[in-house]
């Protein structure tokens, strides 16, 4: 839920307009609040996500310019970003703000210097010397792909997720439980200038304090949210102890809504591998403590939601207006 978190979160920043509770109705196949294509590009970015882990961890491949490249086609196979070459380095020149290069905020290196570029990154990226702090290092990486913006489209997205991305290959989260981008929609014009601020006036250090900061602040927030939801979670299997017979088929289904906190019968008869009855039977349990709320909706099937669970995993995942997008 956590890697969702951060794929809203990073896919806001670039505009779009999806919360958590549209990405878990798409993943449901049900029909979101926003426009579709919105909901599909945060999907992406987990698939994307999950496809760089298993490729490290199941096949053994190496951290490298081609696992980024499998990344990025991850994060654009389909929908907006299709026709932006995914998983290819671009091959013409591009730009941020402006209309063109001429009146552009930031022109990034022609394509002739990417390959020289890329791979002094991948070098670095794999180096044991020197011996930088891993938060250092990331913090280096991802103002340097940023500022080299290989791809067409995708790249701020692409840039954030290698944050997390780093941090699991270098052991310091065994998971990717970390979503940087809360502090960096917070912050989105300052996080835009320190980056501009690197490439035009080599200011690292005062990039570098704003990332530390950031991580600092979001590894707090998420070890809070971590808290509350096992606080959460004690409460309401102490409530579902109560049930009697009932009770080991409820804590199954419980253990269910934790991956689906929107949810049908159907799928979390699927998921906790028990029949719809039981399931059910459950659901109505939880309906009547309060745990879960039906949502009010005319299609089929009946859609619940665990509702405190998932206002803890949202905190922060309202989309941006469009003055905060100006």
């Amino acid at each position: 839920m956590y890697v969702r978190k951060e794929a809203v979160l990073s896919s806001q920043i670039e505009g779009t307009q999806s919360s958590l509770s549209d990405l878990l109705l798409f993943e449901n196949q049900q029909s979101p609040s926003v426009p579709l294509h919105d909901v599909s590009e945060v999907s992406r970015y987990v698939a994307a996500m999950d496809h760089g882990l298993k490729r490290l961890r199941r096949d053994g491949f190496p951290l490298s310019l081609r696992l980024i490249r499998e990344m990025h086609e991850k994060l654009l196979e389909a929908g907006r970003g299709a026709q932006w070459t995914p998983g290819e380095f671009r091959t013409s020149q591009n730009w941020i703000g402006g209309t063109r290069p001429g009146n552009a905020a930031y022109v990034p290196p022609p394509p002739e210097y990417l390959n020289e570029q890329l791979g002094e990154l991948e070098k670095f990226l794999r180096a044991d010397r020197p011996l930088l702090p891993t938060l250092v290092k990331a913090a280096l990486a991802h103002v340097q792909f940023e500022s080299i913006h290989p791809f067409l489209d995708g790249n701020g997205r692409m840039g954030r997720l290698l944050i997390p991305f780093l941090l699991c290959v270098n052991d310091v989260l065994k998971d990717p439980i970390l979503y940087p981008s809360l502090y960096f929609k917070q912050h989105r014009e300052r996080y835009y200038a320190l980056l501009q601020e690197v490439r035009v006036h080599g200011d690292w250090e005062s990039w570098v304090e704003f990332f530390l900061s950031g991580i600092r602040q979001t590894a707090n927030q998420a070890v809070q949210a971590a808290r509350e939801i096992l606080d959460l979670l004690e409460q309401d299997a102490a409530k579902l102890a109560g049930l009697g017979r009932a009770r080991l088929s409820a804590a199954q289904v419980h253990t269910a809504l934790q991956r689906h906190p929107i949810f049908s019968i159907p799928l979390i008869a699927a998921e906790a591998q028990l029949s719809y009855p039981p399931v059910a039977r459950a659901i109505e349990h939880m309906e009547m403590l309060g745990m879960v709320t039906r949502m009010k909706r005319e299609h089929r099937p009946q859609l619940f939601t665990y509702d405190r669970y998932l206002a803890i995993l949202s905190q922060g995942t309202e989309p941006l207006r469009a003055r905060d997008r100006s």
